[in-house]
């Protein structure tokens, strides 16, 4: 399974009831007495075409000793730690309750990102429950009939952005496989000659004469005991000057290279400065997602050295504003000088593009920057924004839970972005905040 999914409440919610909806099997005991289920219970599940696990928990009661009920609360916490989402059901046939809210501030100083769910919505019941579940603090609930299978095209959209893609794991399964590292650039500066100093021996073809690699060629190996896939990828020229057919291919496959990286140095040549297309190539590997780090290339042969770094941050700063603090390394790669320096800004920089953000830390942060500066004015109502969650890593992903009274303009998104990025401590990787708006639960209802 991509995930795995927690279904967290106090008793008597309807846990059950979803979690055999989900697995499309009866496998958790359904009863209206609360307490039924006592230990984790663990299936595969879907919706449509996600797949995911999923782990239905014992009812949540607020005890602490080493009581029957104490210690289906420590299998729940566990469940939380396993979980890369969970899902924390009310009943809004009922409304809030005092366990409601006590739990609620738990989750909420978990790491675990939550969605809240409003269970047993089916007809208008539910509507005033599932307004009153705002004061949580969870976000935005998400209206769910578990006994009848209504909302679940909803949970689907709200579960959609956990899925791993291929290639892309959590933190610990990163660490197993091979980081993807791509050395990119125009042709002749220096990318295979780089890759040959780094592996130690003359794997790739090198030579004055520009576009000497035609495909994007990966070598496996090791840095302090780190596996890593290194790919020298074929040189990036404007497109007016791509012409012949099998250039065409060898740039549309360094294109690929980008899109599958973590990863991705861009080798520039110090004599021939830093160009649109130098800035063009890099504004393609922050689009794309990826980390990014710049090599200058032929360093020895530089006599003006500040003034050539000066020239190269300053050009930085205006055309990628978006990422802020992209390392910048000098070397040589014929002569190796320097080239130590590289890697560990590779390992740097990869550490920032998988870094993830505690939901409640994330939010005490969130209520200072809306404090310093709040949302726009929108309809004649200031926007409300209710809530944050970091939805994934590698780019660190933001979901921003708001009012749907108008849209959140780019300038206050960037200064959203530039806030995480300082506060934070994360320069040079992408960031992505995505606006989620929610619809009035009245419009329509007659």
């Amino acid at each position: 399974m991509s995930f795995t999914v927690a279904i967290i409440g106090r008793p008597n919610v309807g846990k059950s009831t979803l979690f055999n909806r989900l697995v499309g099997k009866k496998l958790a005991l359904v009863d209206d007495t609360p307490g039924v289920t006592r230990d984790r219970r663990e299936g595969d599940a879907n919706i449509s075409n996600l797949k995911f696990k999923v782990i239905d928990t014992a009812g949540l009661e607020e005890k602490f000793d080493d009581s029957m009920e104490g210690r289906m609360r420590r299998q729940t916490e566990v469940a939380l730690e396993e979980a890369d989402v969970a899902l924390m059901l009310i009943d809004a046939r009922t409304g809030i309750t005092p366990l409601d809210k006590h739990f609620a501030t738990w989750l909420r100083k978990s790491k675990t990102p939550v969605i809240l769910v409003a269970n047993k919505c089916e007809g208008k019941s539910g509507m005033p429950g599932l307004m009153e579940s705002f004061s949580l603090g969870l976000g935005e609930p998400l209206a769910l009939s578990a006994e009848h299978g209504e909302g679940l095209s909803e949970l689907f959209d709200a579960l959609l952005p956990f899925e791993k893609q291929e290639g892309e794991e959590d933190e610990e399964g990163a660490e197993e496989k091979p980081l993807q590292l791509a050395i990119v650039g125009r042709p002749n500066a220096g990318k295979s000659t780089l890759v040959n100093y780094l592996i130690g021996e003359d794997r790739m073809l090198t030579g004055p004469e520009a576009g000497m690699t035609r495909d994007a060629i990966a070598v496996e190996w090791e840095f302090e005991g780190r596996a890593i896939r290194l790919v020298d990828t074929a040189g990036l020229r404007r497109k007016a000057r791509v012409q012949k057919k099998l250039e065409k291919l060898s740039v549309a496959d360094s294109l690929r290279v980008i899109r599958m990286a973590e990863v991705v140095v861009l080798m520039i040549d110090a004599e021939e400065t830093f160009d649109k297309q130098d800035l063009t190539i890099a504004a393609h590997v922050i689009e794309e997602g990826r980390a990014l780090v710049i090599a200058v290339n032929k360093w020895d042969k530089v006599t003006d050295r500040q003034g050539t770094l000066k020239l190269i941050r300053d050009r930085l700063s205006i055309s990628l504003p978006q990422v802020r603090g992209v390392p910048v390394v000098t070397l040589s790669a014929l002569s190796g000088r320097g080239v130590e320096n590289l890697l560990p800004k590779v390992m740097e920089v990869y550490g920032l593009w998988n870094k993830r953000i505690p939901t409640s830390k994330l939010n005490r942060w969130l209520e200072v920057m809306l404090e310093q500066h709040p949302p726009p004015m929108a309809k004649g109502r200031r926007l409300k924004i209710r809530y944050m969650t970091q939805v994934k890593a590698r780019p660190p992903t933001f979901s921003l839970f708001m009012s749907a009274r108008g849209e959140l303009p780019e300038s206050y998104l960037r200064y959203l972005v530039n806030g995480l990025r300082e506060d934070f401590k994360m320069p040079a990787v992408p960031i992505r905040i995505f606006p989620r708006t929610g619809k009035n639960p009245y419009v329509d209802k007659g």
